[in-house]
C-alpha cells in the first residue's frame, strides 16, 4: 500500500517524497518540542506543507485523519463540560480527599488508582477528562504542586487503559483488526498491569511523594467540606449520570452493536444537550450550546488533526514501512526476537509518534508475517507485544497518547503548564522500566 501510494505523490521540483516528508516530520516535531510556538499551530503548518509540497493531496490528507478518535474526544469533552456544572466532580474531589484525611500522598495514591481502574472500564481519555479537573481543585485547596498528581494520573491512565479492549485506542484498533474480544484482553494484557502500576507508584513516591506536604489548616478546611453541598443542580446530575451510564454501556457493547466509540460519544453528547435544554427558549438553548462547545479543548483537537496528516505524510512516503521492514530484517524471522523487538520499537515509537497512526501502520505489517510464522493463529505473542508496547509507550512523552495531551490542556488552562522536555526527562525512563517488566511477562507467558 505504501509503495503504491508513494508513486502517486507529486512533490514539487521532482524532489524525493521520502526525503521531503522526513524533513517536514522532523522539523514539525522539533518545533513542537522547542515549545516556542503553540503545538496546534505547528502541527497545522506541518500538515499544510505536506499537502502544498505534494507529499499528500487533500484527499489523502483527510483520509489520514482518525475521525473516530476526534469524535470520541469531542463528544466526551462536551459531556464532561455539561456534567461538571452540576458539581459532581467537586463531590468526588471532597469525598476522595476526606477518605484519606486530606493527606497529599494519600490523595495522589487514591486518584491514581481511581484513574487506572476507570481507564480500564471506560477509556483513558474519558477518565482523565473526569479526573484532571478534580485533581486541580484538590491541589488548589491544599496549596500543593499539582504536577506530581497529573504526572501520576497520566501514567495510571495509560497503564489502566492497557488492561482492556476499550481502555486505549491502540487496543481498540488491534482488537478490531484481529477479532479479539474484551475477555481476550482481560486474560492477556490485564494480569501484568497491577505490577507495572505498583512499580510506577513506588518510583513516583521516591521522586515526589516523600516531599508532598500541606498545612494542618489546609487539611482541616478540606475535612470540613460537606460533599452534598457540592451538588448544585440535582436535575442535571441525574441527567448527566444517565447519559454517562448509557455511554459506558455503549462502549462495553460497542463491538456486538457494531458501533464505533466516536458514534457513542457524539450521540451521548447530543442526548445530554437535548435533555439539558428541554423547556428552554430558543435564545437560552443557543447560549447553552455555544457555552458547551466553547468548553471543548480545540487546541488539542486541531493539534491531532495536523499531527495525523503529518504522520500520514511519512506513512505514504514509505518511511514507517521502511522502519517496519528494518525490524523484520533484524529479527531474522525468529518469533521470540520479533515479539520482543516489536514490543520495544512500539514503545519507543509510540513515545515519539502518536500510537494510533503507528499501530495503524504496524497492523498490516504484522498480518503480512503470518506465512513466516505458520499462520495467523501463531501471531498472538506479537499482537500482545504490540498492544503492550503501544499503550505503555504512550507514557514516554507528552504527545505519546491522547490522554497525556488532555491532562496537559487542563493544566495549562489552570495556569500550571506541563513542559514537554521536563515531562519527558522523567517519563521516558519510567516508561522504559514498564517495558522491561512487560518484556519479562511476554517472554515467560508466550515465548
Amino acid at each position: 500500500m505504501h509503495g503504491e501510494t508513494a508513486t502517486l505523490s507529486h512533490v514539487i521540483f521532482g524532489w524525493d517524497p521520502l526525503l521531503v516528508s522526513a524533513i517536514l516530520f522532523v522539523a514539525t516535531y522539533a518545533v513542537i518540542v522547542s515549545e516556542k510556538i503553540n503545538r496546534a499551530i505547528v502541527a497545522g503548518l506541518g500538515a499544510g506543507l505536506m499537502i502544498t509540497l505534494g507529499v499528500l493531496n487533500q484527499e489523502q490528507a483527510i483520509a489520514g485523519v482518525d475521525f473516530n478518535t476526534l469524535g470520541l474526544l469531542t463528544g466526551m469533552m462536551v459531556i464532561v463540560a455539561i456534567t461538571r456544572r452540576c458539581g459532581v466532580f467537586q463531590f468526588v474531589a471532597v469525598w476522595s480527599a476526606k477518605k484519606v484525611e486530606a493527606r497529599p500522598w494519600g490523595i495522589l495514591l487514591m486518584l491514581s488508582l481511581v484513574t487506572a481502574v476507570l481507564s480500564a472500564l471506560l477509556d483513558n481519555v474519558t477518565t482523565v477528562l473526569l479526573i484532571a479537573p478534580v485533581t486541580l481543585l484538590i491541589t488548589e485547596e491544599l496549596k500543593v504542586n499539582p504536577y506530581p498528581y497529573l504526572f501520576s494520573e497520566i501514567f495510571a491512565s495509560n497503564i489502566g487503559g492497557t488492561a482492556t479492549l476499550i481502555g486505549d485506542p491502540p487496543n481498540i484498533m488491534i482488537g478490531s483488526a484481529v477479532g479479539m474480544s474484551f475477555n481476550d484482553f482481560l486474560l492477556n494484557t490485564a494480569p501484568i498491569t497491577p505490577l507495572i502500576m505498583l512499580v510506577t507508584l513506588l518510583v513516583i513516591y521516591f521522586v515526589w511523594g516523600r516531599s508532598l506536604e500541606t498545612s494542618d489548616e489546609a487539611r482541616q478546611r478540606v475535612m470540613q467540606f460537606r460533599e452534598r453541598d457540592a451538588i448544585t443542580d440535582v436535575r442535571l446530575l441525574k441527567q448527566s449520570l444517565l447519559v454517562l451510564s448509557l455511554v459506558i454501556i455503549g462502549f462495553v457493547f460497542a463491538h456486538p452493536l457494531h458501533l464505533e466509540p466516536a458514534t457513542i460519544a457524539m450521540f451521548g453528547a447530543g442526548l445530554l444537550l437535548l435533555l439539558n435544554n428541554i423547556g428552554e427558549n430558543a435564545e437560552d438553548q443557543t447560549e447553552d450550546v455555544h457555552h458547551s462547545f466553547a468548553e471543548v479543548e480545540w487546541v488539542t483537537i486541531f493539534f491531532f488533526v495536523g499531527l495525523f496528516i503529518v504522520v500520514s505524510g511519512i506513512e505514504h512516503a514509505g518511511l514507517l514501512q521502511m522502519l517496519g521492514d528494518w525490524v523484520i530484517g533484524l529479527t531474522g524471522g525468529d518469533m521470540a526476537v520479533t515479539a520482543i523487538a516489536i514490543l520495544w520499537v512500539s514503545a519507543v515509537a509510540s513515545a515519539v509518534v502518536d500510537n494510533i497512526p503507528f499501530v495503524a501502520t504496524m497492523i498490516p505489517m504484522i498480518e503480512s508475517m503470518a506465512p513466516t510464522f505458520g499462520g495467523a493463529e501463531n501471531l498472538m505473542p506479537i499482537w500482545w507485544s504490540l498492544a503492550l508496547g503501544a499503550c505503555l509507550g504512550g507514557n514516554g512523552s507528552l504527545i505519546g497518547a491522547s490522554a497525556n495531551l488532555i491532562v496537559a490542556g487542563f493544566a495549562e488552562r489552570a495556569g500550571h503548564r506541563i513542559g514537554f522536555l521536563s515531562f519527558m526527562m522523567t517519563a521516558f525512563p519510567l516508561m522504559l522500566l514498564s517495558i522491561a517488566i512487560a518484556t519479562v511477562y511476554v517472554y515467560l507467558r508466550y515465548l
